[in-house]
């Protein structure tokens, strides 16, 4: 698992969103864009990381910061994560992990003594010239969207 790094160009992608509608990374063109990667929807830390995103909006918009959450889950299971927390971003599927194996975030994983293949929660600031700016790789979920703003605020 090699994860793209602050320089790197980002990889060009295009997944299904929520709506079953294509989203492309170059749809953006002009604006940041923070990708984040979590691994399974409506799960207790996805869920606290998706609100604290969606509590600061109006300051990431501020900033011309566009939100893309992508995990594994299919397409049919977004909404449902979208409606329940009155998400106000875009979540986008990407079951066959092609993206998240690009971004370098899917790999060996570890819980209670097991191993399995699974998405490493980390977080992309991409500039708008489609370069990776920031990797935000040291956040507790709860406190994802405070870390993000930090350096958003402070660079």
């Amino acid at each position: 698992m090699k994860t793209l790094q602050a320089g790197d160009k980002a990889p060009q992608f295009s997944l299904l969103d929520q709506n079953g509608e294509t989203v492309a990374l170059t749809d953006f063109a002009g604006k940041k864009v923070l990708v984040y990667f979590y691994p399974k929807a409506m799960t207790p830390g996805c869920t606290v990381q998706a609100q604290g995103l969606r509590d600061i909006q109006s300051e990431l918009e501020a900033k011309n910061v566009v939100v893309l959450g992508i995990s594994p889950d299919a397409v049919k299971r977004l909404p449902k994560f979208i409606e329940k927390e009155s998400l106000n971003f875009t979540l986008l599927s990407d079951e066959d992990h092609a993206v998240a194996d690009d971004f370098g975030v899917w790999g060996l994983k570890k819980f209670m003594g097991k191993e399995y293949d699974g998405i490493h929660r980390l977080t992309f600031l991409i500039n708008e010239e489609g370069t990776v700016e920031h990797v935000f790789n040291k956040f507790k979920t709860k406190d994802h969207h405070i870390v993000v703003l930090d350096y958003l605020n402070n660079g």
